[in-house]
């Protein structure tokens, strides 16, 4: 062999790997809400979750004219939930001879209807019945969207009255209506969800109220009309998602309008207005979890506290399975045994070892056999005594293509994820830098939409993120050996590909 020659090794050696605990909560500063969710789901693995959009809505205009004896004609919430538009799930309706209500004018409507992406039971019909919709006041009040909020807070409602109750098969819907006589659109309204509100209610709540102290500026209209709860009333179905921003309230109403013209006469004429429910509003995403009777409260039993991850990681703490959920649900930790570490830099020394290419990696359990879609993206944070950081290998090697997580077989249940800790690895090696612990989480870190840089390790989509998945951990029969190299396994492992001289 050539003298400068060099040998390569690709090695795998078990990890300790163990639950992490978060107590089914999250605190979130709410104006880091690109996405909320709504619905319910339940499966025996992790149990059941019923999830609740809270919002706050301000009045478009402050101090508003609604004119003489303004009346509420009705009130419509539009939801614009996600949807999915692949062709063969498209479905297109269209009225040749339909009438337009506003004149009856000879007109033709087309509907096009859209699913909307979900997770959990989506099949409806078969494997769930529709979801019924309702929306309550919200007693308390919100705060500030700069607040942090626990994502397992519970609110007050006002259950005494029920805003709107409304039969959701699961589908979103965009109409265009035009003229017979020129093809004109009379109507083009985008894909949405739209559900009558109680006219009432808001005649009472904001009409009623015109010229009130409670209408004149935001802060008094925020603590006077706290906010609004959109939940399903099932408890088991599916979740789906929707920008927060694109939500609104409009309100349909006639006043009497006086002509100029000298007659007097009085006309009741169509007036709209508002409810904002965009960036400047407090919003999240509830959820609660019933966790009765399923392997995951049994899991957790054992599982390490959040609070606790910087101690010692005893034998009992170790986990054959591993389960990661987001929306507060619990994350996994995974420690390199000072065995290994302790083996490579001898190895270092002895041998002039370089690391080329470290990961960790994490077998699906052949439990977790379903139909679920499985998590694409992983959070990953280095915690090195009381340091959070992102992994260094994501800027140490950003500029050489690095993924932080790369995927393989997702759709079956051999699926697998590695995670690529370069860097880290060569410095505990290299530099003899502290270790401490990989903290995983499910979940897609958010960027900056301009320069695609990451915001930081608190912006991510785990307050939302409605997947799941449980992975295999360490071998409960073996436990002495863990940190030593291993053949053929799928248990949590290391691996390493490295040269030597």
């Amino acid at each position: 062999m050539d003298g400068n020659a060099s040998e390569g090794y690709d090695k795998a050696y078990s990890l300790i790997a163990y639950n992490v605990d978060n107590h089914d909560v999250q605190k979130v500063v709410t104006s880091q809400y690109d996405s909320v969710r709504i619905g319910a789901f339940n499966e025996d693995v992790f149990g059941g979750q019923k999830v609740s959009y809270i919002t706050q809505l301000r009045l478009n205009t402050y101090n508003p004219d609604f004119g003489k004896n303004p009346v509420i004609d009705s009130v419509v919430l539009t939801l614009k939930p996600r949807y999915e538009t692949a062709t063969d799930s498209v479905k297109t309706t269209t009225t040749e001879d339909y009438v337009y209500p506003d004149g009856n004018v000879a007109a033709k409507k087309v509907v096009t209807t859209y699913p909307v992406r979900k997770y959990g039971k989506y099949k409806i019909g078969k494997d769930v019945a529709p979801l019924t919709i309702k929306v309550h006041e919200v007693m308390d009040f919100l705060g500030s969207p700069a607040d942090s909020i626990n994502t397992n807070k519970t609110f007050t409602l006002n259950t005494d009255k029920v805003l709107g109750s409304q039969a959701f098969n699961g589908t979103v819907n965009s109409v265009v209506i035009t003229k017979d006589s020129d093809a004109s659109e009379l109507l083009n309204r985008a894909v949405s969800f739209r559900m009558k509100l109680d006219n009432a209610f808001f005649q009472d709540k904001i009409i009623a109220k015109q010229g009130n102290q409670v209408l004149k500026d935001a802060a008094s209209f925020i603590r006077y009309f706290r906010g609004i709860s959109i939940s399903v009333e099932q408890n088991d179905g599916y979740l789906f998602s929707m920008a927060p921003n694109d939500a609104g309230i409009t309100i349909y109403y006639k006043n009497d309008v006086t002509a100029t013209d000298g007659t007097g006469n009085v006309t009741r004429t169509k007036q709209e207005t508002t409810l904002n429910l965009g960036s400047s509003n407090v919003h999240l995403s509830q959820v609660i979890y019933s966790r009765a009777g399923s392997n995951y409260g049994g899991a957790m039993v054992k599982a390490v506290d959040i609070k606790n991850i910087l101690n010692p990681i005893t034998s009992d703490k170790f986990a054959p399975k591993l389960y990661m959920q987001g929306m507060g649900g619990s994350s996994i930790g995974i420690k390199i045994p000072q065995y290994t570490i302790d083996a490579l830099k001898q190895k270092y020394k002895d041998d002039k070892i370089g690391i080329v290419s470290a990961k960790i990696r994490l077998y699906n359990d052949e439990s977790w056999d379903n139909s679920y879609k499985k998590p694409s993206s992983l959070l990953v944070q280095e915690i090195i005594k009381d340091t959070v950081r992102f992994l260094p290998d994501m800027t140490t090697l950003s500029s050489a293509g690095y993924t932080l997580v790369k995927t393989t077989n997702l759709s079956t249940k051999e699926a697998y994820y590695d995670i690529g800790i370069t860097a880290s690895l060569k410095d505990i090696i290299e530099k003899n830098s502290k270790h401490d612990n990989f903290i995983i989480n499910v979940g897609s870190y958010l960027s900056n939409s301009s320069t695609g840089a990451l915001l930081g390790q608190t912006y991510n989509d785990r307050p939302y993120n409605p997947f799941r998945i449980v992975l295999k951990g360490i071998d409960e029969n073996n436990i002495n050996n863990i940190g030593h190299e291993i053949q053929k396994s799928k248990n949590a492992q290391l691996r390493i590909i490295y040269t030597k001289k």
